[in-house]
């Protein structure tokens, strides 16, 4: 477990909070614009593969882009941590070192996993794939989930859409708890030691709450997968009996 001061709720906090749920209204926005008011599993699913988006391209695009470019060069004596970052050992990177607004909501997040200021290996890695695999992912499964709700296309089109839909979103979901297992594990493992957990803001707001969103709602859609997945079998074996009888 870490130390560190106590949440102090400033104006520069406030934003910082602010920008990370400001993506709520706009996914709910594109939901009820696009998503027929009666289909109410689709616009829940499409709510949260357009908040997914949204947060992974944009809020951890931009702890990647300080990752890579916000850096302070290491003084003279002073060696810097190995394995080094982008094998520089002349520099640390990450949005600790950065002054952009970027730089400022990775720094306060950082008060309650502090491996986001830096250059953590793991972390990177696993957003690497997160950002560039896992935000298109989502803004397709969002395109399908509008065609296959589409009733004005052939009932076979919507078929081979939810299919696609499906498999994606089942795709998805598992790397999405893969990926936070792979976050936390190694602080699981290690008595936490990077994480604020003694304050109670840092731990139930930036730590639960921020992350189990990526645990629950993926559970919920593999649960849903399974329904489908199911539904889809059953019936073609009904089917098969019906013309064997």
């Amino acid at each position: 477990m870490s130390s560190t001061a106590s949440f102090t709720l400033d104006a520069p906090t406030v934003l910082c909070i602010a920008i990370s749920l400001s993506f709520m209204p706009i996914a709910y926005a594109l939901s009820k614009a696009l998503i027929p008011a009666h289909k109410t599993r689709d616009r829940i699913l499409f709510f949260w593969h357009a908040y997914d988006a949204l947060t992974h391209l944009f809020m951890e695009g931009s702890f990647l882009y300080e990752c890579f470019f916000s850096y302070a060069a290491v003084a003279a004596g002073i060696n810097a941590p190995e394995p080094y970052f982008l094998n520089d050992p002349t520099r640390v990177y990450g949005a600790a070192y950065g002054t952009r607004p970027t730089s400022r909501l990775w720094q306060e997040y950082a008060k309650a996993d502090r491996r986001w200021g830096g250059s953590d290996l793991t972390v990177i890695s696993l957003e690497l794939l997160t950002v560039f695999l896992g935000g298109p992912a989502a803004i397709y499964i969002c395109y399908l989930l509008c065609r296959s709700s589409n009733e004005k296309i052939s009932a076979k089109s919507r078929g081979g859409f939810k299919a696609t839909l499906w498999f994606a979103a089942t795709a998805l979901a598992t790397a999405e708890l893969y990926g936070g297992f792979m976050t936390f594990a190694p602080e699981w493992l290690s008595g936490s030691s990077s994480l604020a957990t003694e304050d109670p803001v840092y731990l139930w707001l930036y730590l639960f709450f921020f992350n189990t969103l990526w645990v629950f709602i993926p559970l919920w859609v593999l649960s849903e997968a399974f329904k489908e997945l199911r539904g889809a079998f059953v019936a073609a074996e009904t089917r098969n009996e019906r013309k064997n009888q």
